[in-house]
């Protein structure tokens, strides 16, 4: 996002909440508004004082994207490695039990054809299948 329209935004936002925080100013007594006097006047003396690193911005599509934090050094370059890894792995694993739980069933439909009362032939003839179609209700 361009840094003067984030401006304007941020801007508009404090404006807004200023206008709607100064109804309930009056009705504060004077002992707590000091006290938010000073504490605004520390954080904005922090503010001043602290570096721009590690500035919370709005990216490309409203997400929050933490500036600075982290750029030096290979991990913050790699670090989309390990969730593809792990990505990598999951559907190799998945891949996997498929595989075997396909064979699982082949090995059972084979046992099955096997050890029946009818050879493996009969299965292909087509007047067998007829056979089945007309006994199914």
């Amino acid at each position: 996002m361009d840094p003067a329209v984030q401006g304007q935004l941020e801007a508009r936002l404090g404006s807004r909440l200023a206008a709607a925080l100064n109804p309930a100013l009056d009705a504060l007594p004077a002992d707590v508004e000091s006290r938010l006097r000073f504490a605004r006047e520390q954080a904005l003396a922090r503010r001043a004082a602290a570096p721009a690193a590690g500035n919370v911005s709005l990216g490309a599509g409203g997400a929050a994207v933490l500036g600075r934090l982290g750029t030096s050094g290979w991990w913050p370059r790699l670090g989309w490695l390990l969730p593809m890894a792990a990505v990598a792995v999951g559907v190799l694993l998945v891949q996997l039990r498929h595989e075997r739980d396909a064979a699982a069933v082949a090995a059972q439909i084979d046992s099955a054809l096997l050890a029946d009362e009818l050879p493996p032939a009969a299965y292909a003839d087509p007047g067998f299948a007829a056979f089945l179609k007309l006994q199914q209700p």
